[in-house]
């Protein structure tokens, strides 16, 4: 283990010198990177079994081990997000715009590297490589902070990514870990303003509060994914289901998983029956009183978990085989639902009625909001990007999945014959 202080010096001085690499020798870095992962295969899962036999003895929940657990397709994902990213256009160097002043000074509005980003995150390995693989393309040294359930794999996979990049030529000292265990690193991180240029915690509500409420370095706030999906009276119910279903039990420990259904009153007596039997006993159906009304008399009741729903219902991310249900008279009241208890991050209505789709898309707050799909697909991967720093629910610099244009600021670049200012 290395010093706090020795890690930031050794970040920033690989910074410099990464910031100046051009597209290819970033890109073959990073392939370099990949093929010492996949080479490293099978000391990677064996670390993380490791992990995983802790964490269960530790009665960590089964949907949060699944967060933490390796296998070889989760592997080839991290590689085949490390491709993508190398395959993209590097986004360091672009003018995105350019004007001659009336008194002929040249200015180009340009992008450059973030600077040292530190990534402060829970149980999910991936984060490392797809942290790292986006920090490394968009010119920036990345300082990873995991946490203790995962931090064999985390040495592992650094380890490889390491080798990698010094196999291919690239910057090895611009990926660190901070992996002494200890919470004080946390501290350190979020107080080393002048080392560290921008923090990103991702995780559960209790981690993002104390580094959005600690950090005196700039933050990218991501946040927890209280998520909504509205079954319209008009909503094709079949189909309604399917989404659903998939937005709830596919991975249930996500962020972009749903955690409260509203069901307009004139969808819910029918709407009901369908789900409970789709879910049988595999999620526990938290209802109002009109869900469970029109459940009871279908008959279908006794094929499911059912508890009555309460207030703090609508406002927890239950990250579990747990769903809230609300029955709403109207797309206004599913809104302002949303809005009063959603976290900004994915939210869905599902109709056949256009004007109700353009109310919801134009009013809901948020930073992605669907029609007609499932709430999953709010991720790097799914959108194109290869990979993800996390979801951004704040309102500036970056929002939704973060890619690699997050990790990028604007320098202007301003070009005169001798100008001075009278």
């Amino acid at each position: 283990m290395t010093s706090l202080d020795g890690i930031f010096d050794s970040l920033k001085l690989a910074q410099a010198r990464l910031a100046l690499a051009t597209r290819k020798e970033k890109d073959t870095a990073l392939r370099s990177a990949m093929a010492a992962i996949d080479a490293d295969r099978a000391a990677i899962l064996a670390a993380n079994a490791l992990d995983v036999k802790a964490a269960r003895e530790a009665g960590m929940k089964e949907s949060l081990v699944d967060r933490l657990a390796l296998d070889d397709g989760r592997i080839d994902g991290m590689m085949e997000g490390i491709r993508t990213v190398a395959a993209q256009e590097d986004p360091i160097g672009r003018v995105l715009s350019g004007w001659t002043l009336p008194n002929g000074l040249v200015v180009e509005k340009t992008t450059v590297p973030l600077g040292v980003a530190a990534i402060i995150y829970e149980s999910r390995p991936n984060v490392t490589v797809d942290a790292f693989c986006l920090a490394y393309k968009a010119g920036c040294a990345i300082l990873l902070r995991g946490s203790s359930a995962a931090l064999s794999s985390n040495r592992a996979l650094v380890a490889s990514v390491k080798r990698g990049l010094a196999a291919g030529g690239g910057e090895s000292d611009a990926i660190a870990l901070a992996d002494s265990g200890s919470r004080d690193d946390v501290d350190l991180i979020l107080g080393a303003r002048g080392k560290v240029d921008v923090v990103i915690p991702r995780g559960g509500h209790e981690l993002i509060r104390r580094v959005v409420e600690n950090a005196r370095v700039p933050v990218i706030e991501t946040g927890e994914g209280n998520c909504h999906v509205f079954v319209d009276a008009s909503a094709d119910l079949k189909r309604a289901v399917d989404i659903v279903e998939n937005a709830k039990t596919q991975k249930p420990g996500a962020c972009n998983a749903v955690e409260t259904v509203l069901v307009h009153r004139d969808a819910v007596a029918a709407f009901m029956p369908l789900l409970a039997e789709r879910f049988g006993r595999r999620v526990e159906l938290r209802l109002d009183e009109r869900a469970k009304a029109a459940l009871a008399s279908s008959g279908s009741a006794s094929v499911s978990r059912i508890t009555d729903a309460t207030d703090a219902d609508w406002e927890t991310e239950f990250l579990d085989f747990i769903l809230a249900v609300k029955t709403v008279d109207s797309v206004d009241e599913a809104i302002e639902h949303v809005n009063r208890y959603g976290t900004k991050h994915s939210e869905a209505i599902l109709t056949n009625d256009l004007d109700a789709a353009r109310a919801f898309g134009l009013r809901v707050d948020a930073a992605c909001v669907y029609t007609n799909a499932s709430i999953r697909f709010t991720d790097g991967s799914e959108f194109g990007f290869g990979a993800e720093l996390g979801i951004s629910t704040q309102k500036f610099h970056a929002r939704g999945p973060m890619g690699l244009e997050a990790l990028t600021t604007i320098k202007y670049r301003v070009s005169g014959t001798g100008q001075i200012r009278e």
